[in-house]
């Protein structure tokens, strides 16, 4: 989940695509494989094994759930969309001005490469494009060097909600766009997303 320096030279081949049903088993592999190298390493905001089917489908047949691949298997995952949790976001929040970003992983043979930081800063143009002003995320409350990954991508720790049933309650935002404002700063990867129907979608393709 943590990388740095993005090298152009070794990304320029990957694309991002919305996952699709047939996408699943790699999908669940990735995430498995991830949280298991965060249980191993005492972190457990995800399950150990990693998420049941029930989990990730709904999201890809709402078109929230996305992948990097290299055209041969997906080296990373993001899901993002306009569903705050109920249990960590309070209608103070204003939770309709958001887009939240969930299930965050980039594989162990790609890390190093500012793949997160990458698909961050993607998901903050979406903001902009959807015409929302804030990119949140929740994160495991007992871990405070991810909490520090988070800070150091521009997110701003805004309250940690400590619920005995949740592993995550570390909840952060930053306003939408890039991290660092740059506008027109490319992305190591290729935008391959097909449009969608709706007519918020078609806006944001238009404009992202």
């Amino acid at each position: 989940m943590h990388s740095n320096t993005i090298d152009p030279t070794s990304t320029h081949l990957l694309a991002l695509r919305r996952a699709t049903v047939e996408d699943l088993p790699g999908v669940l592999a990735l995430l498995a494989r991830t949280a298991d190298w965060l249980n191993a390493r005492g972190v457990r905001q995800w399950p150990a094994g990693g998420f049941p089917a029930e989990r990730i489908v709904p999201l890809i047949e709402e078109g929230a759930m996305y992948l990097l691949d290299d055209g041969e298997e997906p080296v990373a995952t993001v899901a993002l969309d306009g569903h705050a949790d109920p249990e960590f976001w309070s209608s103070e929040d204003d939770p309709g001005s958001a887009l939240y970003v969930h299930k965050l992983s980039v594989a162990r043979s790609h890390s190093g490469r500012g793949l997160g930081e990458a698909l961050l800063d993607w998901a903050g143009l979406r903001v902009l494009a959807t015409g929302r002003r804030w990119l949140r995320l929740d994160c495991s409350k007992d871990n405070a060097r991810l909490q520090d990954y988070y800070r150091g991508q521009r997110f701003a720790h805004l309250r940690t909600v400590d619920l005995p049933h949740r592993a995550s309650g570390a909840l952060f935002q930053r306003a939408g766009g890039l991290r660092g404002g740059a506008f027109g700063t490319p992305l190591p990867f290729a935008d391959r997303r097909e449009p969608r129907t709706d007519r918020r979608e078609s806006f944001v393709a238009e404009h992202v």
